[in-house]
């Protein structure tokens, strides 16, 4: 068996998507049972044209994806991460779309492979990765922790589908 650091990070990564998501799971359900009577928000679909994400030399599936923040549409560079529930901002990437985050704002808290970490959750009006946008998208923002952005599932499960393969991962709306 071989073990090295890249292996390390990306069990580690893969650990804490895992605990993002139980934990989401958790709070999403107590959610629904607090406001069992409140209708679920009706999103828009997704539009645009297919959009294909390269798996990079790292083995992972980089994009560019355009975020309408508060000083409008930014480019930032995500890891596609099925594992995570949202879409998971750093704190320089945030500040770079202008979404000034005060220390209250962070009142969610995720479980990463360091221990819990503090997260604000926001709401961004659009993320597009090529062709594929979507409006209107749940997202953290970190207070530290992770080293990139990730485009999780309240961007990824708003698309009509995506499918991967050994060599990429297609988006359609």
């Amino acid at each position: 068996m071989r073990f090295d650091l890249s292996s390390a990070g990306v069990m580690a990564l893969a650990v804490a998507s895992a605990l993002s998501t139980a934990w989401w799971l958790n709070h999403a359900d107590a959610r629904g049972q607090a406001h069992a009577a409140t209708p679920a928000v009706v999103h828009a679909p997704a539009h645009g044209e297919p959009a294909q994400v390269l798996k990079a030399a790292d083995g992972h599936y980089w994009a560019d994806a355009l975020i309408d923040g508060q000083s409008g549409p930014r480019a930032v560079r995500v890891m596609v991460d099925t594992g995570a529930s949202v879409v998971v901002l750093t704190p320089d990437d945030a500040a770079r779309l202008g979404l000034q985050l005060k220390s209250g704002d962070f009142s969610a808290t995720v479980i990463t492979a360091s221990g819990p970490v503090p997260a604000a959750p926001v709401a961004l009006r659009t993320v597009a990765v090529a062709g594929a946008h979507v409006e209107q998208v749940e997202a953290l923002v970190v207070q530290r922790g992770l080293p990139h952005s990730l485009l999780g599932m309240s961007y990824l499960g708003r698309l009509s589908s995506f499918s991967a393969t050994p060599s990429e991962i297609t988006l359609r709306p």
